[in-house]
């Protein structure tokens, strides 16, 4: 069992053969972090690490020992009110007003398997010997506060889930006014920071920073997760690189505002707390109820940043994802909007989707303008019925049509906002978040709709419940386009109105986990205007996500590989757009806007009869190649290998499981003239075997001579790019792919 209790020491130690998180029952009653990092060996205590030194000014939790000072003491869970001075984990205000809390030990249980999280999302194991858990309750019996801290450690990853739940047992009621999901005091602050930041269409841009004292956070507070703060961080040491090297990660199950951050004090020790953001929220418990947290997933690696991520692709893809579509290939999708936006009828629609299907495409995608008084983003949103000016046998018909040709039927839905003018918006002025008297802030022309009033959520369930059940959909892509900024319910009490964000939240899981339970064959891919609500949480109900609304491919380099620092490949959705780019005017090649994408759930954004017949017959190489090597590119081990961050070019790999076949991708960005000598070093690869090594220009189509060359060799001495013609004189923006196959001497 990797979870061992020692009774003397009041010693609890999660480890497998990769990590190890000890902690223990202090004199106290509290709970003392003692280490996590790289696997020890079991003991019967752990006694030495725990540390702790008389400090000028602190209070000490002794009358008779004036070392013992929670704020000095590494605590797993601290709270306000028993001498610790640090930003606590939890903040409740009791019904006197006191703001007091002392959480002591009270009893533990470990469990083999995984509990699920009531209203939310969180990984989970399909066999009992997956995984172990260890809840550990605290209790202030005064306050009438009890906390559950939840542990779950993965038998085959250096991953432990966590979260809380807090019940409160007193009399009248409790406001919950600060929650974190996790706290973790880690002995010094010798790291960098990593974050994902960025902002609409450039999403998750790799950002590191020295860890310095006081407060260094990333958030959100717009109501999603967001495009600018990604709800994960990660504490690297300053030699800590792609694969050598210790790195913890911390990535927040959840999709709403939120808080990471590290606080790191005059003596050096860091803690990271993650989980919902306090600001502009509130809890309220009667007696007995429960609130849980969301989870938070931490990932020790020694094995650099790529086995930091290596672990969050296989958890997240294998066991957050969920349903029917979770360890099946993508289809390879058309989505019509860069093609014709707004101006559409269904004979262009099924020209389009005619030449889709001649070229390979499988899933024609019907984006935004298919619903009545839809043809700018002024009106239809709310009322979802179709627009027969466009589609005359309505979607039923156009779907039929469709599956006729072999394709299959997907369609965009924005179901959380409304627009003015529409029926629902006149019948219903409350469903939308607003305070009565004050005019909402408008957002591209549209509304937020109160998802965390339950008539909403069932309102909406039953008409796309309708809708959908008589309609032959294969893919739902839900979008979302604005932030939110009136968060004030209508029909929530005034004492309620800072539960409004996360009632939210939990209401667009509940209609997504109703969708998905009545339609489990639909494959959903979520999107928040591209990519602002890229996170765990979403891909709990959809298994891939608009990964950004930048359908350039050189942008997107850094946004995939940014976005891979958490996210299995086969969860981002990456298409082939027209040149000029819609958004920068940039031209690049068929080739390498198709190299790119081929990393990600693949397809198109563009009008494919436009193309030339040059560029239709490269379209077609292109979707055969990709459904040549889907598996492996969507399902593959994932290897970054040169940065776009700090390099002018950019490299990454996939490696099948058995590591017999791998396809490298080299990105050079911008020529240099007379410029250095080029290779890359691979990873990955066995050492001992043997692998021919095929560059590719187009698709299938090799180019310049095949070799052979040991494994060893691959990723200590790399491939030599140096004396490619058309990567040093065919302009700027230019790829290469490299097939490689385990061969026999």
């Amino acid at each position: 069992m990797p979870i061992a209790f020692h009774a003397q020491s009041q010693t609890f130690h999660l480890f497998n053969p990769f990590v190890s998180y000890i902690f223990k029952r202090l004199p106290s009653g509290h709970l003392g972090q003692l280490y996590y990092g790289k696997a020890l060996r079991d003991r019967p205590d752990f006694d030495r690490l725990f540390e702790t030194a008389p400090r000028s000014m602190s209070v000490c939790y002794f009358e008779d020992d004036s070392a013992y000072s929670l704020e000095h003491i590494k605590q797993e869970y601290a709270s306000y009110g028993t001498g610790d001075m640090h930003l606590p984990a939890l903040d409740v205000c009791a019904p006197d007003g006191s703001r007091l809390l002392d959480l002591q030990y009270q009893d533990h249980c470990i469990v083999p398997g995984k509990p699920s999280i009531e209203g939310l999302p969180s990984t989970y194991t399909e066999q009992a010997g997956e995984a172990t858990t260890l809840t550990v309750t605290l209790a202030d019996s005064l306050a009438g506060v009890t906390v559950t801290l939840f542990y779950t450690i993965f038998e085959q990853l250096p991953a432990i889930a966590r979260h809380a739940e807090i019940r409160y047992t007193g009399p009248d009621t409790l406001r919950i006014k600060r929650a974190m999901s996790l706290c973790l005091d880690l002995p010094d602050c010798n790291y960098e920071m990593l974050e994902l930041t960025g902002a609409w269409a450039r999403e998750r841009h790799v950002t590191t920073r020295p860890l310095v004292e006081g407060v260094q956070a990333v958030y959100s507070l717009r109501g999603c997760s967001s495009h600018h703060f990604n709800p994960f961080l990660a504490l690297k040491r300053p030699d800590c690189g792609e694969s050598a090297g210790e790195v913890y990660g911390f990535s927040l199950v959840y999709s709403g505002n939120f808080l990471a951050q590290a606080d790191v004090d005059p003596y050096h020790v860091t803690r990271i707390t993650m989980g919902i953001h306090p600001q502009n929220f509130s809890w309220i418990l009667k007696t007995g109820e429960m609130f849980p947290t969301p989870e938070t997933v931490m990932v020790y690696s020694d094995q650099g940043l790529n086995g930091m991520s290596q672990a969050y692709h296989q958890l997240y893809r294998t066991r957050l994802a969920r349903g029917y579509w979770r360890d099946r290939v993508r289809p390879v999708l058309l989505n019509n909007w860069e093609a014709t936006y707004f101006d559409f009828d269904e004979d262009k629609l099924l020209t389009l989707a005619a030449k889709a299907k001649e070229l390979g495409i499988e899933l024609f995608v019907l984006d935004d303008g298919w619903f009545t008084h839809r043809s700018n983003d002024f009106a239809g949103l709310g009322d979802w019925e179709v627009d027969t000016a466009k589609l005359p046998d309505g979607l039923r018909g156009f779907g039929e049509k469709l599956n006729a040709m072999g394709l299959q039927f997907g369609l965009w839905i924005e179901p959380e906002m409304v627009n003015p003018g529409t029926q629902m918006w006149n019948e219903h002025p409350d469903w939308v978040l607003h305070q009565r008297g004050r005019r909402p802030q408008p957002s591209r022309h549209q509304y937020v709709l109160d998802y965390s009033n339950p008539e909403v959520v069932d309102h909406l369930y039953h008409h796309f419940e309708k809708l959908l059940g008589n309609v032959p959909v294969s893919y739902i892509k839900w979008d979302m386009n604005r932030s939110i900024s009136d968060a004030f319910s209508c029909v929530s009490a005034p004492c309620r109105q800072g539960e409004v964000l996360h009632r939210y939240i939990l209401g667009v899981y509940r209609l997504y986990q109703l969708l998905t339970d009545r339609f489990p064959q639909i494959l959903f891919e979520s999107c928040a205007s591209g990519g602002a609500r890229f996170d765990p949480g979403m891909l709990y109900y959809a298994p891939q996500c608009w990964t950004s609304d930048d359908t350039d491919a050189v942008e997107r380099l850094k946004i995939q590989y940014g976005t891979s620092f958490v996210y299995p490949v086969s969860s981002m959705g990456a298409h082939v757009a027209a040149v000029p780019n819609h958004q920068l005017g940039r031209i690049t090649s068929m080739n390498t806007r198709a190299n790119v994408a081929f990393f990600g759930a693949f397809g198109y954004e563009l009008d494919l009869t436009q193309l030339s017949p040059c560029d239709q017959e490269q379209v077609a190489r292109h979707i055969e190649f990709f459904k040549q090597h889907r598996q492996l590119l969507q399902f593959g081990t994932f290897w970054r290998l040169q940065s776009p961050f700090t390099h002018n070019e950019a490299a990454w790999m996939t490696v099948a499981p058995d590591r017999s076949t791998a396809l490298v991708g080299d990105y050079l960005i911008l020529q240099q003239v007379n410029a250095g000598y080029r290779r890359i070093r691979l990873a990955g690869l066995a050492p001992d075997r043997l692998y021919r090594v095929t560059p590719l220009a187009s698709g299938a189509e090799p180019c310049g001579h095949s070799y052979t060359a040991g494994g060893d060799e691959l990723m200590q001495a790399g491939i030599v790019t140096t004396g490619d013609d058309q990567m040093q004189h065919d302009g700027d923006f230019v790829s290469r792919l490299y097939w490689l196959e385990a061969v026999t001497e």
